[in-house]
């Protein structure tokens, strides 16, 4: 499948935008990224987000800088494609390092390249997604240590771990800048996975006065092509259900 191909399967199932993970393009120049953006445009999808691979919580100097590096060139290929949102990742702990000292690290990486970010009009969200990020209560801190209007959180509300994942939902939706819908969510006994409450999760969002995007991230064992387009009516329903 190509990025070419999920804008033809946005057209097809009459969704708004994409949030696009760029670890594959076959290319990051003009002649490949503008007409990507110009395709998106013709077919009215927004390509609203993209997904990189900066991880925040870097121990050094040295390696933060070369997080922010990399950072910048992905804000430019977010330009590009007419992103507003770019997502990043905590990381995991670095040896050696107490969860407090990651969480700095994360802040401080995460608030310089908000002013990098945000001189281009453009957020960043910290996405919930393992390693120092694997709880709201740690990630709200990344967010609110950095303390720039241009960073938030990308609330995925899948990736919890337990116990109590519908608590850090809706703890963390203060926060959050852009959303993954996921098909499940952890049970209490930290083994098991169930359906996600949709139902209440949008109840809560709602509650916010949250008006972002909702997003599907389908990582489920059922065949993409023949499950995402019901889970999208599903979502759609949802909206229009909450929005009044």
């Amino acid at each position: 499948m190509t990025y070419e191909d999920l804008i033809r399967i946005a057209v097809e199932t009459g969704t708004d935008g994409i949030d696009m993970t760029v670890y594959w393009l076959p290319a990051t120049t003009d002649d490949y990224l503008l007409p990507l953006r110009r395709l998106a445009y013709k077919n009215r999808v927004e390509i609203y987000s993209i997904g990189i691979r900066v991880r925040l919580a870097q121990p050094t100097v040295e390696l933060r800088e070369q997080q922010l590096d990399e950072l910048r060139k992905w804000l430019d290929v977010a330009q590009k494609v007419g992103a507003t949102h770019v997502r990043v990742f905590g990381g995991a702990k670095p040896a050696g390092a107490t969860l407090d000292q990651a969480i700095g690290f994360a802040a401080e990486t995460l608030k310089r390249g908000a002013e990098y970010a945000g001189a281009r009009g453009l957020i960043l969200g910290v996405e919930d997604d393992g390693g120092i990020t694997d709880f709201a209560k740690e990630t709200i801190e990344i967010v609110k240590r950095a303390d720039s209007p241009w960073a938030g959180m990308n609330l995925d509300i899948g990736n919890f771990r337990p116990p109590a994942v519908y608590d850090q939902i809706e703890m963390s939706i203060p926060y959050a800048v852009s959303t993954h819908v996921k098909t499940e969510v952890a049970l209490d006994d930290g083994k098991t996975r169930a359906p996600a409450d949709w139902d209440r999760v949008f109840k809560m969002f709602a509650a916010h006065a949250f008006r972002g995007y909702m997003g599907l991230e389908y990582e489920a064992a059922g065949d993409p092509a023949t499950a995402v387009p019901g889970y999208l009516r599903r979502l759609k329903e949802l909206a229009v259900k909450y929005s009044d």
